[in-house]
């Protein structure tokens, strides 16, 4: 079933409802978002040639706009291609022409500079901002979503890949199904008074929680900064009531800090799912103690959306058992509609206890790698998602994440791989040889740094390598800290030890105490 049919029945049994705001300020009932859905449906597809299966990419910051453009894709039978928009727009170029896109939406101030790096490319873009979108809103409607089966293609998210350029998820209707039936089951239940806040990028987690909040004719809330500012969330809760949101650790240790100077309980609050990342024990028993049972925690990839496991609210709170504070720091229990295991390197499950990497096999995960298959070939196996993270199960069923396998650095809840950004600093034609990992940081998890090794008979300066990274990628992926070093630690085989990098760094207080 097209997931846009949750939607038309919506704006049909409560068409009243408000359901899009900004801030407090309602912009849409149900009715009206299902019909200008529909309408969106039919410019997409008489007009700019999107048929069942095609692909509609959308790169613009968190508005209301997005869950139109995200709703009148899908009825229209189209694939939904949600593009990180704190991306660099060659970037975001590059999982377009990927994608084979054929329309593009984006912002008022990014459309024509994803118009002149995709002009190559069989893509219309558009602004959310002026004519293009007010004309899509005209159309006729679409009387009823386009049919789309369980594994129809619905969403394809592009992940960051240890190659050096993002990997397309392949997420079908039949895996959101699954994801938010589980929602239902193991993270919480949504009523009709409930409110989704959007604080969290809605090309991300926080977008595919629309869901559940369409299903119940519930609200749905982008704030005036469009991001996250713990004084506008407070302030939300209180004038909202029954908000939830999903939120990294690092926000949510944010919220708390605020809250706690403010003498704030998080009035109105009623559900902070917080995920992207594992939290310290010690952060999450601070949000309690300041913000109540508000928490609920899950654990996900891309590759199986927001659904291997979750730490109910229960178990949150819970402090009766002998090893809650234990389970407090696990990432919880298989989600009801999954299997989770843990696998050694021979691909045999291993007993309660002992530390493999983390397989997951069910409905919500992918069906494979866009375009790849011989990422899909690696990564599912004999039916099993290989996650790529290392953690153990104990004997009542709980995870804990004890490491990542594939040197991912999880840096304020987003994911940046090591490798993409190794490959960035090698193009500057100074830069011999280079190794990128994350340091401990209090406030984001970890940082970027990288440690670089010149070309004989060159010099390059942090600010030079600095420039070089803002030209190319993402402002969020570059280093925080460049190493400037003779050499790199490696093994026999040439490869590089950061282990030993991740010690020598331990010891060093200054990025200027490292130069040689």
């Amino acid at each position: 079933m097209n997931v846009a049919e949750w939607l038309r029945r919506t704006g049909r049994i409560a068409p009243d409802a408000t359901a899009l705001l900004r801030g407090t300020v309602p912009v849409a009932s149900y009715s009206e978002f299902a019909d200008s859905a529909a309408r969106i449906a039919t410019a997409l597809s008489e007009r700019h040639g999107i048929a069942p299966g095609e692909r509609v990419a959308v790169y613009m910051p968190n508005c209301t706009e997005y869950l139109e453009v995200l709703y009148g894709t899908w009825h229209a039978g189209g694939v939904v291609v949600p593009i990180n928009y704190k991306l660099h727009p060659n970037e975001a170029a590059w999982i377009i022409e990927n994608s084979g896109a054929r329309v593009v939406i984006a912002d008022a101030g990014s459309h024509e500079e994803i118009r002149r790096l995709t002009s190559a490319a069989d893509a219309v873009t558009l602004s959310i901002a002026g004519d293009d979108f007010a004309e899509m809103r005209r159309a006729a409607p679409m009387p009823m979503p386009v049919e789309r089966g369980r594994d129809d293609l619905a969403w394809l998210f592009y992940t960051s890949g240890t190659t050096g350029h993002p990997k397309g998820v392949m997420i079908s209707h039949g895996n959101i199904h699954a994801m938010t039936f589980a929602y239902f089951v193991d993270v919480d239940e949504v009523m009709p008074a409930d409110a989704a806040l959007y604080a969290a990028p809605m090309s991300h987690g926080a977008g595919l929680y629309n869901f559940m909040h369409v299903l119940r004719a519930a609200r749905h809330v982008v704030p005036d900064s469009g991001g996250f500012d713990p004084a506008e969330i407070l302030s939300l809760g209180k004038q909202l009531n029954n908000v939830s949101m999903f939120a990294a650790p690092t926000m949510v240790r944010r919220l708390v800090d605020h809250a706690g100077t403010e003498g704030a309980d998080g009035a109105g609050l009623r559900t902070i799912v917080y995920g992207g990342g594992p939290m310290y024990v010690a952060d999450i028993e601070d949000a309690v103690a300041t913000l109540g049972a508000r928490f609920v925690q899950i654990y996900g990839q891309g590759e199986c959306p927001m659904a291997i496991t979750a730490l109910s609210r229960a178990l949150v709170m819970d402090r009766t058992h002998p090893r809650w504070r234990e389970r407090l720091g696990s990432v919880g229990l298989a989600q009801s509609c999954v299997e989770v295991g843990i696998a050694g390197e021979d691909g045999n499950m291993l007993p309660a206890g002992e530390k493999g990497e983390i397989v997951v096999r069910g409905a919500p995960v992918m069906l494979g790698y866009w375009r790849n298959p011989v990422a899909t070939a690696s990564t599912i196996r004999d039916g099993w998602l290989w996650t790529g993270d290392v953690g153990v199960l104990d004997e009542d069923g709980f995870l804990t994440l004890t490491d990542r396998s594939k040197d991912v650095i999880i840096s304020g809840g987003t994911n940046i791989y090591p490798r993409e950004v190794e490959e960035v600093l090698l193009r500057h034609p100074a830069v011999g040889e280079v190794s990128v990992i994350g340091r401990p940081d209090p406030e984001w998890g970890e940082v970027v740094v990288a440690f670089v090794v010149a070309r004989p008979g060159m010099v390059v300066s942090e600010a030079d390598l600095d420039r070089h990274c803002l030209s190319t990628m993402a402002r969020f992926k570059r280093p925080k800290a460049y190493f400037l070093v003779d050499e790199l630690p490696k093994n026999n085989y040439g490869k590089v030890l950061k282990t030993t990098l991740r010690a020598r760094l331990a010891e060093t207080a200054t990025p200027s105490e490292m130069i040689e």
